[in-house]
Protein backbone atom coordinates (compact mmCIF):
# COMPACT_ATOMS: atom_id res chain seq x y z
CA UNK A 1 0.00 0.00 0.00
CA UNK A 2 1.29 3.65 -0.82
CA UNK A 3 1.10 6.23 1.24
CA UNK A 4 -0.82 9.28 -0.99
CA UNK A 5 -1.30 12.52 -0.32
CA UNK A 6 -4.49 14.24 -2.40
CA UNK A 7 -2.73 17.35 -2.97
CA UNK A 8 -0.82 16.34 -6.08
CA UNK A 9 -4.20 16.39 -7.35
CA UNK A 10 -5.73 20.21 -6.98
CA UNK A 11 -9.52 19.38 -8.11
CA UNK A 12 -9.74 16.43 -5.77
CA UNK A 13 -8.51 18.43 -2.81
CA UNK A 14 -10.97 21.17 -3.55
CA UNK A 15 -13.35 18.58 -3.14
CA UNK A 16 -12.75 17.30 -0.02
CA UNK A 17 -11.47 13.92 -1.32
CA UNK A 18 -10.21 11.84 1.48
CA UNK A 19 -7.85 8.51 0.54
CA UNK A 20 -8.01 5.60 2.86
CA UNK A 21 -6.03 3.17 1.16
CA UNK A 22 -3.86 3.20 -2.39
CA UNK A 23 -2.27 0.76 -3.97
CA UNK A 24 -2.03 -0.91 -7.81
CA UNK A 25 -4.88 -3.43 -6.20
CA UNK A 26 -7.35 -1.14 -4.74
CA UNK A 27 -7.80 2.43 -3.97
CA UNK A 28 -10.49 3.45 -1.39
CA UNK A 29 -11.29 6.74 -0.09
CA UNK A 30 -14.26 8.97 1.07
CA UNK A 31 -15.75 12.54 -0.17
CA UNK A 32 -18.15 14.42 2.54
CA UNK A 33 -20.91 16.08 0.77
CA UNK A 34 -20.87 19.30 1.39
CA UNK A 35 -23.93 21.58 0.38
CA UNK A 36 -21.17 23.29 -2.65
CA UNK A 37 -21.27 19.82 -4.24
CA UNK A 38 -24.81 19.10 -4.42
CA UNK A 39 -27.58 19.92 -6.35
CA UNK A 40 -30.70 22.18 -5.33
CA UNK A 41 -32.48 19.52 -3.81
CA UNK A 42 -29.63 18.84 -1.31
CA UNK A 43 -27.84 15.75 -3.01
CA UNK A 44 -24.34 15.15 -4.63
CA UNK A 45 -24.58 16.70 -8.02
CA UNK A 46 -23.60 13.66 -10.51
CA UNK A 47 -20.77 15.82 -11.75
CA UNK A 48 -19.26 14.78 -8.12
CA UNK A 49 -19.67 11.61 -8.18
CA UNK A 50 -18.65 11.15 -11.69
CA UNK A 51 -14.91 13.43 -10.63
CA UNK A 52 -14.64 11.28 -7.36
CA UNK A 53 -14.57 8.31 -9.09
CA UNK A 54 -11.87 9.36 -11.62
CA UNK A 55 -10.10 10.43 -9.19
CA UNK A 56 -9.67 7.05 -7.62
CA UNK A 57 -9.57 5.29 -10.82
CA UNK A 58 -6.53 7.55 -12.01
CA UNK A 59 -4.70 6.79 -8.85
CA UNK A 60 -4.90 3.25 -9.04
CA UNK A 61 -4.29 3.36 -12.68
CA UNK A 62 -0.77 5.23 -11.69
CA UNK A 63 0.00 2.91 -9.38
CA UNK A 64 -0.03 0.36 -11.45
CA UNK A 65 1.78 1.75 -14.50
CA UNK A 66 3.67 -0.38 -16.65
CA UNK A 67 7.61 -0.30 -15.97
CA UNK A 68 8.80 2.82 -18.66
CA UNK A 69 5.35 4.64 -18.50
CA UNK A 70 5.00 8.05 -17.33
CA UNK A 71 1.74 9.06 -16.55
CA UNK A 72 -1.98 7.79 -17.36
CA UNK A 73 -5.19 9.86 -18.52
CA UNK A 74 -8.83 9.33 -18.60
CA UNK A 75 -9.74 8.14 -22.04
CA UNK A 76 -13.51 6.74 -21.35
CA UNK A 77 -15.71 6.89 -18.49
CA UNK A 78 -19.27 5.59 -17.64
CA UNK A 79 -21.54 6.41 -14.48
CA UNK A 80 -24.58 4.55 -13.42
CA UNK A 81 -26.54 6.44 -10.45
CA UNK A 82 -28.23 4.13 -8.31
CA UNK A 83 -28.80 6.01 -5.41
CA UNK A 84 -28.61 9.58 -3.92
CA UNK A 85 -26.62 10.95 -1.33
CA UNK A 86 -27.82 14.05 1.01
CA UNK A 87 -26.00 16.95 1.98
CA UNK A 88 -23.61 16.55 5.44
CA UNK A 89 -23.06 13.04 4.97
CA UNK A 90 -19.98 10.87 3.44
CA UNK A 91 -19.80 8.40 0.39
CA UNK A 92 -16.84 5.64 0.16
CA UNK A 93 -15.44 4.77 -3.10
CA UNK A 94 -13.52 1.63 -3.86
CA UNK A 95 -11.59 1.39 -7.12
CA UNK A 96 -10.67 -1.75 -8.46
CA UNK A 97 -8.59 -2.63 -11.43
CA UNK A 98 -10.94 -4.92 -14.29
CA UNK A 99 -7.79 -5.02 -16.70
CA UNK A 100 -4.24 -3.71 -16.85
CA UNK A 101 -2.09 -3.67 -20.08
CA UNK A 102 0.42 -2.01 -21.43
CA UNK A 103 -1.52 0.43 -22.85
CA UNK A 104 -4.96 1.11 -20.93
CA UNK A 105 -6.05 -0.25 -17.87
CA UNK A 106 -9.93 -0.50 -16.62
CA UNK A 107 -11.17 0.56 -13.34
CA UNK A 108 -14.58 0.05 -11.74
CA UNK A 109 -15.37 2.18 -8.97
CA UNK A 110 -18.36 1.33 -6.20
CA UNK A 111 -19.55 4.70 -4.37
CA UNK A 112 -21.91 3.82 -1.58
CA UNK A 113 -23.35 6.24 1.55
CA UNK A 114 -22.12 5.23 5.05
CA UNK A 115 -25.09 3.06 5.25
CA UNK A 116 -23.49 0.80 2.70
CA UNK A 117 -27.00 1.91 0.10
CA UNK A 118 -24.97 2.18 -3.42
CA UNK A 119 -25.18 5.68 -4.86
CA UNK A 120 -23.28 4.77 -8.52
CA UNK A 121 -21.12 2.46 -10.19
CA UNK A 122 -18.41 3.82 -12.81
CA UNK A 123 -16.31 1.62 -15.17
CA UNK A 124 -13.54 3.87 -16.92
CA UNK A 125 -10.56 2.83 -19.25
CA UNK A 126 -7.30 4.83 -18.30
CA UNK A 127 -4.54 5.25 -21.47
CA UNK A 128 -0.98 4.35 -20.50
CA UNK A 129 0.83 7.65 -21.13
CA UNK A 130 4.93 6.90 -22.09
Amino acid sequence: MTSLSIDIIPFAKTMGVEIIEASAERVTARLPVRPDLCTTGGVLHGGAVMAFADTLGAVGAYLALPPGAKSTTTLESKTNFLGAAKAGSTVIGEATPAHRGKTTSVWQTRITGEDGKSVALVIQTQLVLT
